[in-house]
């Protein structure tokens, strides 16, 4: 946002499915800092819940005053011809965007934050006298695992980062995956190539579609819910959940291992998918 804001942009430009959580906080920040807002809501999931575009991230998004546009585009974590058509129409009325990538994710500085993550968990790791083994995460467009392994790649542990996959789109994944690294490691001086092995991502979750939960991944956010009233969504934190779930139980995990599982704030987009769980 201060690159943002030292653009002299009036207008923050982003993109992602119906239910998206990031441009659900696109949204909340442009209200917060007083800018405009233009979201692209592209059709990514095969989902046809009877409320799902009108309940949960989209009706927060809408609520804080976002110009939000519903396109009717399958999953793609790629740059979108919709984006690009939406940040054309803002300089067409007079405007000033500021483009941000589904997820943030290739945006130059969109990885930043996870290297923040990785840098606060030292310093609480060193406040609770012990140290993590292992980080879970989930990782479809990239950014947010790609900056947690920068982040420990300076602590010399970034292959103890385990991305759940829950893009479906695995060789593209890793590949944007590998970018954001790479173009992340310069920015911020880490003063070496991240190795290839440093890169973990597990794709053995994401099925049966982006957005779609498997009943393996409904078992998961029932038994977090009901065990830890941990709220997690059949997007992604669903699917993560069901792969630490699943890795533990097969001794993916060394006895005695301390695992961080890193909740990445999607439960409003539970509302639009009710109809799983009308009974709990």
């Amino acid at each position: 946002m201060p690159d943002a804001i030292a653009s002299g942009a009036d207008t923050l430009v982003s993109i992602g499915g119906v239910q998206s959580n990031h441009t659900r906080m696109v949204a909340a920040t442009a209200a917060k800092i007083g800018m405009k807002c233009v979201v692209i809501q592209e059709n990514w999931v095969p989902h046809y819940d009877a409320v799902y575009d009108r309940v949960g991230n989209i009706l927060m998004t809408r609520l804080m005053g976002a110009d939000s546009r519903l396109v009717d585009d399958g999953f793609d974590i790629g740059i979108r011809k919709s984006w690009e058509d939406a940040i054309q129409s803002v300089k067409d009325q007079g405007g000033k965007p500021y483009p941000i990538p589904a997820g943030a994710s290739v945006h130059k500085y969109g990885a930043l934050g996870y290297i923040g993550f990785a840098e606060e968990v030292a310093e609480q790791e060193e406040a609770l006298g012990f140290k993590f083994d292992y980080i879970v995460v989930c990782v479809v467009a990239g950014s947010t695992q790609a900056g947690m392994i920068v982040g420990f790649a300076a602590q010399d542990r970034a292959d103890r980062v385990i991305g759940i996959d829950a893009s479906g789109t695995l060789d593209q994944t890793r590949a944007q995956v590998r970018a954001i690294v790479d173009n992340t490691s310069e920015l911020v001086g880490l003063g070496r190539k991240v190795r290839e092995d440093e890169i973990v991502i597990n794709p053995d979750f994401a099925y049966p579609a982006y957005g779609v939960p498997s009943e393996e991944t409904n078992d998961a956010i029932r038994l977090a819910a009901r065990t830890e009233a941990m709220i997690t969504d059949p997007v992604y934190e669903g699917k993560s959940m069901q792969g630490m779930i699943d890795l533990t139980r097969k001794g993916f995990f060394p006895e005695g291992s301390r695992v961080l599982y890193a909740h990445l704030g999607g439960a409003p987009a539970l509302n639009g998918y009710s109809y799983y769980y009308r009974e709990g």
